[in-house]
């Protein structure tokens, strides 16, 4: 089983405007956004230092004078050979003195993506672009049953979008189902950037536990995939649709065993008495306290079943403050499962 940890950096990276509380909100945004948005192409030599010494813009050829955020501006000074640092620290005067005696010569366009009047990336021909929104048409096409996890501690949701990227943490909180005895439930990551600031990917998985920093726990059957933004980029759109229909599929077909399960687990008896569950609950490496606290709690349901066994154990695990403890306490109560399975 792994641990999976990139949900909980991108929650901890993340500031309050680039959170979304629900998929409808991100997709209205990244729908917006690209409505917005113009690719522009024109030759290097045409992109030049605006006049005046006010804030650093640039002119694009006939197209009008552009404003830079801070990663245009960083791909501008890289396309210019000159420190972004060292730029930052002169006068905008200073800057476009530089910039004027530094900016490649040549032909070849260079595409410019700019939203009002500010330019939001700088690429040469060989970047493909692929838009946030044609990744979410396909999430909200086929992963229908997933939402958000629980809101984290510091109110971050899963759903993410800033000025360079995309980040989107799914789960399906009603898709529990049966592998090889434990139960799991279905989850993905998407993430991509409309500028260049990372690749296209997807990671899908089964996991146990989701805590509030958003990290997921016993994950199984991981798979990651990924993609430059280059020519044929836009053909990640059917592998990301089959990993989630794959997902999906799996689901289905699991519910179905984990329901056989759970109704084996609510007909099957640990024991005929106190004495004998509490035998059995040792051997499994349950602590003979929460053994009997547990037995106090399933005997309200007049048999020492396994589900009622399983479900008192569940409630007491999640009163446990401590993260790791608490996931421990709650595969001891799962791996119970596995004597109907």
């Amino acid at each position: 089983m792994e641990t999976l940890t990139r949900a909980s950096d991108e929650l901890f990276r993340r500031g309050p405007d680039e959170r979304f509380d629900s998929l409808q909100s991100l997709y209205d945004h990244c729908y917006a956004t690209r409505t917005n948005s113009i690719d522009r192409w024109h030759p290097p030599q045409s992109i030049q230092p605006a006049p005046g010494g006010g804030r650093f813009r640039v002119t694009v050829g006939n197209d009008g004078e552009f404003s830079l955020n801070d990663w245009s501006f960083g791909q501008f000074c890289r396309l210019a050979g000159v420190s972004k640092e060292t730029v930052n620290r002169v006068s905008a005067g200073t800057a476009a003195q530089i910039f004027r005696e530094t900016m490649p010569s040549g032909d070849k366009p260079l595409q410019l993506l700019t939203q009002d009047d500010a330019i939001r990336s700088i690429h040469g021909t060989a970047y493909t672009r692929l838009h946030n929104v044609d990744l979410l048409n396909v999430v909200r096409e086929f992963a229908t049953d997933f939402q958000p996890p629980q809101t984290a501690c510091n109110g971050g949701t899963g759903l993410y979008c800033g000025e360079q990227d995309m980040f989107v943490f799914l789960i399906d909180p009603l898709g529990w189902a049966d592998i090889n005895g434990e139960a799991f439930a279905p989850g993905f990551f998407l993430w991509n950037s409309e500028v260049g600031k990372r690749s296209v990917g997807m990671q899908t998985f089964w996991f146990q536990a989701v805590c509030q920093n958003h990290i997921v726990w016993d994950a199984v059957e991981v798979i990651d995939f990924s993609r430059k933004h280059t020519a044929n980029v836009h053909e990640c759109l059917g592998e990301v649709r089959r990993l989630i229909a794959s997902l999906v599929e799996k689901r289905d077909q699991r519910r179905d065993g984990f329901v056989m399960t759970i109704t084996r687990a609510m007909e099957t008896t640990l024991g005929s008495d106190a004495d004998e569950v509490m035998k059995l609950l040792a051997k499994q490496g349950i602590p003979r306290s929460v053994a009997k606290d547990a037995l106090e709690l399933a005997r309200a349901n007049g048999r020492f079943t396994v589900f009622s066994v399983v479900d008192a154990l569940t409630r007491l695990a999640g009163k446990i403050r401590n993260a790791g403890e608490r996931t421990e306490a709650d595969e001891r109560a799962g791996a119970l499962l596995a004597l109907v399975a």
